[in-house]
Protein backbone atom coordinates (compact mmCIF):
# COMPACT_ATOMS: atom_id res chain seq x y z
CA UNK A 1 0.00 0.00 0.00
CA UNK A 2 1.11 3.25 -0.89
CA UNK A 3 1.02 6.49 1.37
CA UNK A 4 -1.65 8.02 -0.21
CA UNK A 5 -3.43 4.40 0.26
CA UNK A 6 -1.98 4.37 3.71
CA UNK A 7 -3.33 7.62 4.66
CA UNK A 8 -6.53 7.36 3.08
CA UNK A 9 -7.59 4.23 5.08
CA UNK A 10 -6.55 5.88 8.21
CA UNK A 11 -9.02 8.66 7.28
CA UNK A 12 -11.47 6.35 6.77
CA UNK A 13 -10.42 4.06 10.09
CA UNK A 14 -10.34 7.02 12.24
CA UNK A 15 -14.13 8.15 10.72
CA UNK A 16 -15.60 4.92 11.25
CA UNK A 17 -14.30 4.54 15.21
CA UNK A 18 -15.90 8.57 15.99
CA UNK A 19 -18.49 7.38 14.12
CA UNK A 20 -19.19 4.35 15.70
CA UNK A 21 -18.43 6.31 19.07
CA UNK A 22 -20.80 8.82 18.96
CA UNK A 23 -23.62 6.88 18.17
CA UNK A 24 -22.48 4.50 21.24
CA UNK A 25 -25.91 5.87 23.33
CA UNK A 26 -28.26 4.16 20.66
CA UNK A 27 -27.23 0.99 20.55
CA UNK A 28 -24.60 -1.96 22.27
CA UNK A 29 -23.55 -2.57 18.43
CA UNK A 30 -22.22 0.71 18.27
CA UNK A 31 -19.76 -0.37 21.12
CA UNK A 32 -18.81 -3.12 19.40
CA UNK A 33 -18.57 -1.92 16.02
CA UNK A 34 -16.45 1.29 17.83
CA UNK A 35 -13.68 -1.43 18.93
CA UNK A 36 -13.40 -2.79 15.02
CA UNK A 37 -13.17 0.92 14.23
CA UNK A 38 -10.30 1.00 16.99
CA UNK A 39 -9.03 -1.99 15.63
CA UNK A 40 -8.80 -0.30 12.13
CA UNK A 41 -7.02 2.54 13.02
CA UNK A 42 -4.21 0.44 14.83
CA UNK A 43 -4.00 -1.45 11.79
CA UNK A 44 -3.47 2.18 10.24
CA UNK A 45 -0.62 3.17 13.18
CA UNK A 46 0.89 0.13 12.18
CA UNK A 47 1.37 0.64 8.82
CA UNK A 48 1.66 4.32 8.87
CA UNK A 49 4.86 3.39 10.85
CA UNK A 50 3.05 5.05 14.37
CA UNK A 51 3.73 1.83 16.24
CA UNK A 52 2.63 3.76 19.89
CA UNK A 53 -0.66 5.11 18.14
CA UNK A 54 -1.46 1.39 16.85
CA UNK A 55 -0.27 0.13 20.26
CA UNK A 56 -3.30 2.37 22.04
CA UNK A 57 -5.68 1.60 19.59
CA UNK A 58 -5.52 -2.09 20.29
CA UNK A 59 -5.73 -0.95 24.09
CA UNK A 60 -8.95 0.84 23.32
CA UNK A 61 -10.10 -1.73 21.27
CA UNK A 62 -10.24 -4.22 24.82
CA UNK A 63 -12.01 -1.92 26.57
CA UNK A 64 -14.43 -1.54 24.07
CA UNK A 65 -15.12 -4.97 24.17
CA UNK A 66 -15.37 -5.31 27.71
CA UNK A 67 -17.73 -2.33 27.75
CA UNK A 68 -20.17 -4.28 24.78
CA UNK A 69 -19.80 -7.22 27.02
CA UNK A 70 -20.89 -5.53 30.44
CA UNK A 71 -23.38 -3.25 28.25
CA UNK A 72 -25.25 -6.82 27.16
CA UNK A 73 -25.47 -8.33 30.77
CA UNK A 74 -26.77 -5.37 31.81
CA UNK A 75 -29.61 -5.44 29.34
CA UNK A 76 -30.21 -9.22 29.56
CA UNK A 77 -30.18 -8.81 32.79
CA UNK A 78 -33.17 -6.01 32.92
Amino acid sequence: MNGLGVTAFGVIAVTFMMATYAAESRHRAFVLAFAIGCLLSSAYGFLAGAWPFGVVEIIWAGVAVNRFQVRSRSERSR
